[in-house]
């Protein structure tokens, strides 16, 4: 079948109803109401799936997400249809081509149930090779001239300034190729970049020689207006091709790029994460009581987010599908360095905050993040390395005088999360580098095991030669390097995210989540359906999985060997991969965690699919779960919505075909890098900080 079906019309559907499906449409013209219609499609399709569509329909559940109640009418609205029974004027019981087409699939797929496997190492390997790496000759040769002609605006707009900067300014008497070699010199230290950073809609289309659209521009002028912060630094911007000539960059602006659902939406978005809502002497929605303030975030037993009072709330730049954007609507995440730094009364807030995880009886992983933990300065993340380095201490100290079975959980996994190996790899200086160094050497003697920098790659254009370079600096401390991907439009097609994993895998940094981008209406437009990273997982991913003795080979390779690049690279030689999958796909489920077990339990009349969810069996949950029944999310978009957009990037849609079939899941083991060290003594069930209301 070629891609002309993501453009048919509803007569194409009937007649291909009527062609391929006939049981199905004489089932329903013999049916007078949607009752005798199910019975026939039970009696008919031995198909678990097309027999739960049958039995949701008609009923109506709660979206998790939203809080809003939605009614499914799937089976009826194909009913109406086939019957023509359908009042064209009304959209709301109408159905919707996205509908039918997706319906279309589900039961052509039901009749002839050969199973989808995974692709062919052959086709996986072209698809992967389709996306460039940042450190490719032509790339780089592109971006060397991309970062000239940025020096030479950025030359411009010093000139431009009425007061100099007291560090970043020309000396009286420069020639122009002198002006030049000084901005080359400022350009490898990371405030500089910062300083210089793009902050309007303006500066960004001059330094991208006004190539964005007219269209771009309107929708970044009212996200100006409304307070979208805009923040991007000359390196980053560096990495885009504006002759389109070169590469694929659209994973790329995908980042930089605000869309026209996120700028209708700031000012009313509302957090996806719910126990991120934090109400004083309340539980979260998690059932998490925290201290006062928004300094630490908690949905699991065993681990909490940390965020200081520092630079840290800030980031190298803002991705437009931030996880955080709720964080920077209310301005609690921004960008303004110099109110950001830590006041006086920090100190014993921090102090406090750190009681907080000693006194827990289940904590045992602290993520430092924000914002961005490398965004606080040297000097404010030792002082941060300082307090949980006494609270680790003081945590194990305790436990010496509590008997087995009442002992406290003690932290053994320390993280900070960070996109600037991708955004600003130029901030990993010596003194950074010094200070991982000896935090890791403390910590590891007070019984703190894992270390982990846990970073944001998108696309393999991200892995460029100053990122190469700091991820070998920070994997010379010890500490090792884990990579979160968020699962967009762009970087969903078809290689791309295998692109991704070997030139991380190469170069040091090792997969741990693909995550659904948070499913509101302000990610339409980069929003991936779970069925696309479902396909993902079954025809891609499959092809890098290891053996029980593969990952313990693997997982021991990275665990003891600083740097582990060159051996980890061998492993792959010798197991004839070219990547390793040591990620989990996931969706992020407000207030519950991670997960990717669900069912499709119905379509809406736009064709979003309604799924119903379960949390991770494979890991502690809060004890809120035993009082929350089903979870059900409706996906903000068809997955003939998405195919539609992945024809207009260029790609193939024929290669996609088999989405349609992905209408259930379960979440994936943790890979075993990824567990927690057993305790050496018998710790205590009780749960605190907690209340169950």
């Amino acid at each position: 079948m070629n891609s002309r079906y993501i453009h048919w019309k509803e007569k194409d559907l009937k007649r291909r109803f009527v062609n391929d499906l006939p049981y199905l449409y004489h089932a329903a013209l013999e049916s007078e109401s949607v009752s005798i219609f199910k019975n026939h499609i039970v009696e008919h399709y031995h198909d678990a799936m097309i027999k739960s569509l049958c039995d949701y329909d008609g009923q109506t559940v709660r979206d998790f997400s939203t809080e809003k109640e939605v009614p499914i009418n799937t089976i009826s609205l194909l009913h109406s249809f086939l019957r023509d029974k359908s009042p064209l004027s009304d959209a709301s019981t109408r159905a919707s081509a996205d509908l039918l087409t997706d319906l279309y699939f589900i039961f052509l797929h039901a009749d002839n149930d050969s199973n989808q496997g995974p692709v062919s190492k052959t086709k996986l390997t072209k698809w992967t090779k389709h996306w460039a790496s940042g450190l490719e000759p032509a790339v780089q040769k592109a971006r060397e001239e991309s970062k000239q002609r940025i020096i030479r605006k950025i030359i411009l707009r010093i000139e431009r300034r009425q007061t100099p900067h007291p560090h970043y300014y020309f000396p009286e008497s420069l020639d122009f190729d002198e002006k030049i070699r000084f901005v080359e010199a400022w350009w490898n230290n990371y405030s500089f970049h910062l300083h210089m950073a793009i902050k309007s809609p303006e500066e960004l289309n001059f330094y991208l020689d006004n190539t964005l659209s007219d269209e771009t521009m309107s929708i970044l002028f009212e996200a100006k207006k409304k307070g979208i912060p805009f923040f991007i630094t000359p390196y980053f911007l560096s990495l885009l091709d504006i002759t389109g000539h070169t590469f694929n960059d659209a994973a790329l602006r995908a980042y930089m790029l605000y869309t026209k659902e996120l700028v209708d939406t700031f000012g009313s978005i509302r957090a996806w994460e719910k126990e991120d809502k934090i109400e004083p002497g309340k539980s979260n929605a998690a059932g998490w009581i925290l201290p006062d303030g928004k300094n630490i975030h908690r949905r699991y037993p065993d681990v909490a987010i940390f965020i200081p009072d520092s630079g840290g709330r800030a980031c190298g730049g803002l991705c437009a599908s931030c996880q955080r954007m709720y964080g920077f609507q209310s301005e609690r995440l921004n960008f303004n360095m110099k109110d950001l730094q830590p006041k006086q009364s920090w100190p014993l807030k921090l102090k406090k905050l750190m009681t907080y995880f000693e006194e827990d009886t289940q904590l045992r992983d602290i993520l430092i993040t924000g914002g961005d933990a490398f965004m606080s300065r040297n000097a404010t993340l030792a002082n941060i390395f300082d307090a949980v380095y006494k609270m680790v201490l003081q945590k194990k100290n305790a436990n010496e005088n509590r008997p087995e079975g009442e002992k406290y959980a003690e932290i053994q996994r320390i993280r900070l999360g960070s996109r600037l190996p991708a955004y600003l790899p130029m901030r990993f200086d010596d003194e950074l580098i010094s200070i991982l160094k000896e935090f890791r050497d403390k910590a590891l003697k007070v019984g703190v095991k894992q270390f982990i920098v846990q970073t944001h790659f998108q696309t393999p254009l991200e892995m460029t030669k100053e990122a190469k370079e700091a991820i070998k600096r920070i994997l010379s401390t010890g500490w090792i390097i884990t990579n979160q991907l968020v699962f967009n439009v762009p970087s969903s097609r078809r290689g791309h995210t295998t692109a991704l994993r070997k030139a991380l895998i190469n170069n040091g940094v090792v997969p741990y989540y693909t995550f659904i981008v948070k499913g509101f209406h302000e990610n339409y437009a980069v929003y991936a359906p779970i069925a696309r990273l479902m396909q993902e997982r079954q025809e891609e991913k499959v092809n890098g999985l290891l053996d029980a003795d593969q990952q313990a080979s693997f997982v021991d390779i990275v665990s003891n060997n600083i740097p582990y690049i060159k051996k980890s690279n061998d492993f792959l030689r010798r197991n004839d991969r070219f990547f390793v999958a040591t990620d989990r796909s996931v969706l992020n489920l407000p207030g519950i965690g991670k997960s990717m077990t669900f069912q499709l339990a119905g379509i809406t009349s736009q064709g979003k699919r309604i799924l119903r969810f379960d949390h991770d069996a494979t890991r502690k949950h809060s004890p809120v779960i035993e009082k929350i029944g089903t979870i059900y999310i409706t996906e903000n978009k068809s997955i003939l919505a998405y195919l539609k957009q992945l024809e207009q990037l260029g790609e193939d849609v024929k290669a996609y075909q088999s989405i349609w079939r992905y209408t259930e899941g379960v979440t994936e083991p943790r890979f075993k890098l990824y567990e927690y060290p057993d305790f050496q003594f018998t710790q205590t069930e009780q749960v605190n900080h907690f209340e169950n209301t």
